[in-house]
């Protein structure tokens, strides 16, 4: 009796994508030539596109680039800047590093999870505002800052945290 071979991830037929994201995903890693050694690059231009990184699509990647599920998933949970859920519309960036925490950056922190109804690295309930920390903005002499989009804040308080989302409320009416 012949002793069954086991097929290589590589030797198994290609699943057809089944979503618009899976489609981009295999779209990137072909122009990278799907080699594994590009895969932070892959990931980096997929979360361009698309604004984060699916979990939906590890599969794809894997399959494509001839790694596991596994490798995939490791690299984007390790990474910090892989999203791995939609943001809102704007991103608010809110400095952690200890200029910003001798000047009140935790109460700024807790005001601004309060007022949007989430968490460090959610997203509020209109979709319209995520919030993160970070570990310094190079505003230390106007600390506690935060950054939405690019451009840079310094010396936010709860109100001033509260005028500037207001800002960006009226921006999308607009």
């Amino acid at each position: 009796m012949a002793k069954k071979q086991k097929s290589s991830p590589a030797a198994q037929p290609a699943k057809a994508p089944s979503s618009p994201a899976e489609v981009k995903a295999l779209a990137i890693c072909a122009a990278y030539g799907n080699k594994p050694s590009e895969l932070l690059e892959i990931l980096h231009d997929l979360q361009q596109s698309l604004g984060y990184v699916p979990e939906a699509v590890l599969p794809a990647l894997a399959s494509a680039l001839n790694m596991s599920r596994a490798e995939v998933h490791g690299i984007v949970t390790f990474y910090h800047d892989f999203k791995r859920q939609p943001g809102g519309r704007y991103t608010i960036k809110i400095c952690r590093a200890e200029a910003c925490q001798s000047m009140g950056t935790d109460h700024l922190c807790d005001h601004a999870e309060k007022s949007l109804k989430t968490t460090m690295g959610g997203t509020s309930a209109d979709g319209k505002v995520t919030i993160e920390e970070v570990y310094c903005l190079g505003n230390c002499s106007l600390s506690p800052a935060i950054l939405v989009g690019d451009k840079l804040y310094g010396r936010v308080d709860a109100k001033r945290f509260d005028e500037i989302v207001a800002g960006l409320s009226k921006e999308t009416a607009a």
